[in-house]
């Protein structure tokens, strides 16, 4: 997707690197990034709600759509964070979270943003970056069903809470020790 902002051009990516509060609250602090949804993509129950998802029938993944302005941060460059902050050689699990609604999967929503997929992923593993072979799916783009309102935002509005303790700010602290000049001032 592509739309004009203030003159210039935004687009979206969606990304599924298991639950949706992690990826957000990565993806929230990078410089050129308008806005971050939690939701749910690539399954086949129209409008599923958490509960259905969770129960790992609907076929969907927990996932994030990213608005982005591209002359800011590029597809590659949001896909370089996507992959240094979640375990992409993990099939349907992170952590704790196992099951197919929390598998590793970006949906390409052009076919550049597919072949840019395909070369960061034999990049990685050309680089020998990971112990294990990578296992994030390339699928097709599907409807995005934006989550529940209590998702939105959820480690900005529950800092303390236990799994944001405990999962999100680790990631978060790694995106910053290791890419603060990517991240807004």
């Amino acid at each position: 997707m592509t739309s004009s902002s203030q003159g210039g051009q935004v687009q979206q990516a969606i990304l599924a690197g298991g639950c949706f509060w992690c990826t957000e609250a990565v993806m929230k602090d990078v410089r050129g990034v308008l806005k971050v949804e939690s939701g749910y993509i690539g399954g086949h129950v129209p409008n599923p709600s958490y509960e259905a998802v969770c129960t790992g029938r609907t076929g969907h993944a927990e996932a994030v759509r990213v608005t982005f302005d591209p002359s800011q941060v590029s597809f590659k460059d949001l896909l370089t964070l996507f992959f240094a902050t979640h375990d992409p050689t993990s099939l349907n699990r992170q952590g704790a979270d196992v099951g197919t609604q929390y598998r590793s999967a970006v949906f390409p929503l052009t076919p550049e943003q597919e072949r840019e997929t395909r070369e960061v992923i034999e990049g990685l593993t050309a680089q020998g970056v990971f112990d294990q072979p990578i296992v994030t799916t390339i699928e097709p783009a599907a409807p995005f069903c934006v989550a529940e309102g209590y998702h939105q935002d959820y480690y900005a509005r529950n800092p303390r809470q236990g799994y944001c303790v405990a999962v999100i700010a680790p990631k978060v602290a790694k995106l910053r020790k290791e890419y603060g000049d990517r991240l807004r001032a």
